[in-house]
């Protein structure tokens, strides 16, 4: 069934606080089935929220990952401090803030973003956004006009972050590329069934056979050991409906009228070229579904997020889904 996604308000706050809290680094006391909504307008396959009673990280247990020298335990790669950088030779120097963070507000955008800008689905990607238009998202988070779920932390973190690390982060990411392969969109109308685990992340559920992935984008790891292990050679598959890309394509150069063309903003690669405007091809397809639906509900109230919400009024879930994997599939 459609749901129309029309201007309205949400009271969303408990929700992103329990969100925001967890992350990527322990278990949450909110969940939801798969396919569920968290509430009665957001889709827990676009929020996913991590179970109660997960494992805690062994702080004895050392992990390797391939092609890596370095090694770290269980608990430091899920640490909000100094995460894990397991190929330094493949980025520049990262600012501190970046790399380590500053205790006790300030968490290391390395541990959701991680050292190449490429995230996990719960986060968000970072390579290649315009230095200015990261340091407006800052400004933006910390006058609170980001209030979504998982807006809470990063509101704290953007509230208490100097004027100086702000831009020394924007502009360590802004010089960073896409990593080739690491999101990949797939159309299939039956998927291996999943749960959320650690990380808010989707997991395949051991001999769990498959389900119908219906109207919804599932994302799993290429390899679930490499997305526990923080590796960021390795990323995820966003499974979306057959005929989604083609749909989203179409919707994309305006739809026939339902909106408007997205390379008029950010260009016709969409890889960006009006001033702050950042590149969406190739980013990760659930966090697309998201920043819509967040324009959509107002929950993004900053600098051109009215006009955003405008454009998108009369998109439906299909039609978010579709110019979602759309969006994800096209060449970064």
């Amino acid at each position: 069934m459609k749901t129309s996604f029309a201007h309205a308000a949400l009271g969303t706050a408990a929700l992103a606080v329990s969100v925001a809290c967890g992350l990527a680094f322990g278990p949450l006391a909110l969940a939801a089935p798969p396919g569920a909504a968290v509430t009665a307008d957001l889709p827990a396959w676009a929020y996913p929220v991590a179970p109660p009673g997960l494992p805690e990280p062994d702080p004895a247990k050392v992990v390797h990952v391939p092609g890596s020298d370095r090694q770290y335990t269980e608990q430091q790669i899920l640490a909000r401090f100094s995460p894990p950088d397991w190929f330094p030779n493949e980025h520049p120097a990262m600012p501190p803030v970046v790399a380590d963070g500053i205790k006790p507000t300030i968490f290391a955008c390395a541990v959701c973003h991680l050292p190449s800008g490429a995230g996990h689905p719960e986060s968000s990607s970072l390579w290649g956004l315009p230095a200015g238009y990261f340091v407006r998202q800052m400004a933006d988070y910390a006058a609170g006009k980001h209030t979504g779920p998982r807006k809470v932390l990063m509101t704290k973190i953007a509230q208490a972050i100097s004027a100086d690390d702000s831009r020394a982060a924007a502009e360590y990411y802004a010089g960073l590329k896409a990593t080739p392969g690491y999101m990949k969109v797939v159309e299939q109308a039956v998927v291996p069934k999943s749960e959320v685990g650690e990380g808010n992340m989707r997991f395949v559920v051991a001999n769990g056979g498959t389900e119908p992935l219906g109207q919804r984008i599932i994302e799993l790891p290429q390899n679930e050991q490499a997305a526990r292990d923080h590796n960021l050679h390795i990323g995820f598959i966003a499974y979306v409906p057959p005929g989604s890309i083609a749909k989203g394509e179409r919707l994309a150069s305006g739809g026939g009228g339902k909106t408007v063309a997205c390379a008029i903003c950010h260009g016709p690669e969409l890889q960006g070229h009006l001033g702050e405007v950042p590149s969406i091809a190739g980013r990760d397809a659930i966090f697309i579904v998201r920043q819509l639906m967040d324009f959509q509900y107002g929950r993004r109230d900053g600098s051109w997020a009215s006009l955003h919400g405008q454009i998108g009024a009369k998109l439906d879930t299909d039609d978010i889904i579709a110019l979602a994997a759309f969006v994800a599939s096209s060449k970064p």
